[in-house]
């Protein structure tokens, strides 16, 4: 409710409501966002950088026992160090300083194992990762990152079917990946798709951001959604070490699009492991993010050949608080929407997160198991039928252009 409540104020104090990236972020109505950078005052662009910061610092300052920030202001699971390429000379070398191995993840197919190794209780979490990589410069390390999601919900719920989850794809069935929260998936509008969860030692944490990202990626269709959830609602969800064992089940059950509809900074683990990914067939779709159109690329979907997704509204004009750059290739409906909610109604959202499953579910269509040339044939003709919004070809505001949906 604090979170909420510093929203509203900050929110106001602009004379509009950005788009941000929290953990369960509470419904948020908006109304009164201008949607285009000509419209926008430089006051509301500067805020909503601004807001992210805020929101981060919350976070860390409600969760000092386990969570910190990294030099860049990022928050960072504390006393955790996240190794790939450790020899075993390394790691005996590692123990003798007195650092643990905690847990592990691996990636079989891609030769990926993932240390999570905890710092000696004496030594801070910047110096550790400085120690491992001095001691080992051939191994990789850093820091466990926490990524977020990046959305708002309004409050304006219905029992009404809204048109705009109902439109599917033709086909008679589709296999998609969803890597977010957790997903209800008792609400009606998934009567016809067969819910695969994985994470939280396989307890259900249903959540309002993964419920309507999953709606809008197979609502009413006949399909196997394969929905990891990688917060089960804990302060430290959404790490480095649980993204990278969410793609690891993706990997085994051969899910060939997986949806990525969250951001955070660069990481050495994380972009290792998506790359080994998309080299061995696989299509990663990501949300740009909504940090405003001068802020500094997110991640994942500022790795080389993930399809970076931005959002536009009914109207075609894109989100002011959507991010801009090389990393965008598609941009779909994000705005004027409502998708599924938590009382098995509908709500309005708005961002980046709720244009990439648009994209996904395109891609889905054509792509039913991991195949590097199909993937890049599937991506090349989704962009021959985008529908160009800015400069010929490619953009930095626009991508390729608009794809999916109906907008005026």
């Amino acid at each position: 409710m604090r979170i909420l409540q510093l929203l509203v104020a900050l929110a106001a104090a602009t004379a509009a409501q950005a788009q941000i990236r929290l953990p369960s972020l509470p419904a948020l109505p908006l109304p009164s966002v201008p949607q285009t950078l000509d419209q926008a005052e430089p006051k509301t662009l500067n805020a909503l950088s601004d807001l992210r910061q805020r929101e981060i610092k919350l976070l860390i300052q409600n969760n000092r026992r386990l969570i910190e920030a990294d030099p860049n202001g990022e928050p960072i699971v504390r006393s955790e160090i996240l190794a790939m390429g450790m020899s075993e000379e390394a790691i005996a070398q590692a123990q003798a300083r007195g650092f643990v191995i905690d847990r592990e993840q691996a990636i079989a197919s891609a030769n990926i194992r993932l240390l999570v190794l905890k710092a000696p209780p004496d030594v801070a979490t910047k110096k550790a990762l400085r120690q491992l990589r001095e001691a080992d410069p051939t191994g990789l390390y850093d820091f466990n990152h926490i990524y977020t999601e990046s959305a708002a919900l309004s409050g304006d719920d219905s029992r009404a079917e809204p048109t705009a989850v109902a439109a599917q794809p033709s086909v008679s069935h589709i296999r998609v990946g969803l890597l977010d929260t957790g997903v209800d998936a008792t609400h009606p509008v998934f009567r016809n798709a067969e819910v695969h969860a994985f994470g939280c030692a396989h307890a259900q944490v249903p959540n309002a951001h993964g419920t309507a990202v999953a709606s809008l990626l197979v609502a009413h269709a006949s399909a196997d959604l394969y929905a990891a959830d990688v917060y089960c609602g804990m302060a430290t969800g959404g790490s480095v070490d649980a993204i990278v064992g969410a793609l690891a089940w993706m990997v085994e059950e051969r899910v060939a699009v997986i949806n990525v509809s969250l951001v955070g900074p660069n990481n050495a683990m994380l972009e290792h492991s998506v790359r080994s990914l998309i080299e061995r067939g696989y299509a990663i779709v990501a949300a740009v993010g909504n940090d405003g159109p001068a802020a500094p690329p997110l991640y994942p979907a500022a790795y080389a050949d993930v399809i970076g997704v931005t959002a536009v509204d009914a109207h075609r004009r894109v989100l002011i608080e959507a991010e801009r750059g090389p990393q965008v290739m598609f941009a779909a409906l994000g705005a004027d929407l409502k998708a599924a909610s938590m009382d098995h109604g509908y709500a309005a959202v708005r961002g980046t997160s709720f244009a990439a499953p648009t994209v996904a579910r395109l891609l889905a269509v054509t792509l039913s198991a991991p195949d590097r040339q199909a993937a890049v044939a599937a991506i090349d003709a989704l962009a021959k039928q985008a529908i160009h919004l800015g400069a010929a070809g490619k953009d930095l505001t626009y991508g390729f252009g608009l794809v999916g949906g109906e907008t005026r």
